[in-house]
């Protein structure tokens, strides 16, 4: 699985298209996007996580960027989101970072150490 993060509207679904080499329409079938929509209430991230790393890719927009919200269950969303990404990155074999539509890659094959 190769995981793609980014700001919103950052090119993250166009790259995918490029690496998967398919189209918007494909796109549905090959990769699931705005994940960390899911996590918020989520009783089971390593399960998720899971059942996430079968498509052959996963975007997941970054959030947050350092600003706390006051409303505790906003917080907490917040931060499950950050985790799910954390376990996808450790199960994907490459994760990619998309910013201004430029990608950046993180992690190139194997397991973190």
């Amino acid at each position: 699985m190769v995981l793609i993060t980014g700001p919103l509207y950052s090119g993250k679904r166009a790259y995918a298209c490029q690496l998967l080499g398919c189209g918007p329409e494909e796109l549905e079938g090959r990769a699931v996007w705005e994940v960390q929509t899911l996590a918020a209430h989520c009783g089971d991230l390593e399960g998720l996580a899971d059942r996430l790393a079968r498509y052959e890719a996963v975007l997941i927009t970054e959030i947050g960027g350092g600003v706390v919200p006051a409303d505790p269950e906003e917080r907490a969303g917040r931060e499950a989101a950050g985790r799910l990404g954390c376990l996808l990155a450790q199960r994907a074999e490459r994760v990619i970072r998309v910013f201004c539509g430029l990608p950046m890659v993180l992690k190139d094959g194997g397991a973190w150490d």
